[in-house]
């Protein structure tokens, strides 16, 4: 099986040519302005594969679509937070050409951006469509492979109670050799202290993209072609990391998609050889798109209440509209996710 794809990975043709270096980017993107937009980048930007924690405080759950009291704080937030994102230009090597080829493969991939996840604005609430994927081919669209040589989960694509956790953790050893699943490009090579740890995400051209997060080394750059098969990067336990382990993400249109319903982690190979897209596979979000409080008690300090819900402290006070050093009130409803 590996050795199969292994071997097609070998051949690079007229396709790989025409990604080559000049001295300026012919794509640069400005982050969203719209505040819908900004809302969905907070949701699907959330590093997962950290630990879970239990909750033994207050959890309150309201429906972003039926608390008017939310509505308001939240219009409020992302209008800050768009006015800020607006003054920031994604990162862009300087001597970084892009083929064409990656920019017209599917619609969406028209945009170029290696900074941010999901910078398509595409809302999977309202996809309508159904859309069927050919995996991997011995021609067009390449081989495949598995990310890591075993690959036992250690925690789930779902809910985390106060939030949701948009991929697979595959248990591994520090220094462990990480994989690209198919042929592609690297369109992002970061470091996210709080989320992700040192991550890579990897353009295909089946039309989806991959995640790997929590690496140790990362060996490849951004605008990189790759191979299904190549090493990529180390696994380690870098940024919201409770053990070496890889958080793994597959994703169309910038949104996220169970990896356990492509992917046979059990036996280590592809549970199918294309995949249909449609409502169904989006049927997640309404449920991990409810918002989250957490009510103060007596003595609570952002810090111990970042600890709690794994989010950071400046995350809690972007989301409710608060400083470092302001007083919390007992009673006080803070958002956490």
């Amino acid at each position: 099986m590996v050795g199969a794809t292994a071997a097609h990975a070998q051949k690079k043709g007229g396709w790989f040519r025409n990604l080559f270096r000049a001295k300026s980017p012919v794509v640069e993107y400005v982050a969203p302005d719209t505040l819908q937009s900004s809302f969905t980048d907070s949701l699907q930007n959330f590093g997962g594969g950290g630990e879970e924690l239990g909750l033994d405080n207050e959890e309150l759950i309201a429906d972003e679509d039926e608390d008017p009291e939310v509505k308001k704080g939240l219009l409020e937030l992302f209008e800050e937070t768009a006015m800020a994102e607006k003054k920031v230009m994604v990162e862009v090597s300087d001597d970084l050409k892009i083929s064409k080829e990656w920019l017209s493969l599917h619609e969406y991939y028209s945009l170029w951006d290696s900074w941010n996840i999901n910078p398509y604005e595409v809302d999977p609430g309202k996809f309508a469509d159904t859309v069927h994927l050919q995996l991997y081919d011995s021609l067009e669209i390449g081989g495949w492979s598995p990310p890591l040589d075993d690959t036992p989960i250690t925690s789930n694509f779902g809910s985390r109670r106060y939030r949701w956790h948009y991929g697979t953790d595959i248990e591994l050893d520090k220094g462990d050799s990480v994989r690209t699943m198919f042929d592609g490009i690297v369109r992002i090579k970061k470091y996210d202290p709080s989320g992700y740890g040192y991550y890579l995400l990897v353009r295909h051209k089946n039309g989806l993209e991959t995640l790997y997060g929590h690496l140790s080394k990362q060996l490849v750059e951004v605008g990189d072609v790759v191979e299904a098969g190549e090493v990529i990067a180390l696994g380690g336990n870098t940024g919201r990391s409770s053990g070496p382990h890889l958080h793994f993400e597959f994703r169309y249109e910038g949104n996220p998609i169970n990896p356990e319903k492509i992917y046979n982690f059990e036996d280590n190979e592809l549970a199918m050889d294309s995949l249909s897209i449609s409502p169904a596979t989006f049927a997640y979000v309404k449920e991990a798109r409810k918002i989250h409080f957490h009510r103060v008690r007596s003595g609570d300090t952002l810090s111990e209440i970042s600890n709690r819900y794994g989010v950071s402290i400046n995350q809690l006070c972007r989301l409710n509209g608060i400083r470092r050093n302001s007083v919390l009130r007992i009673g006080q409803r803070l958002r956490v996710n």
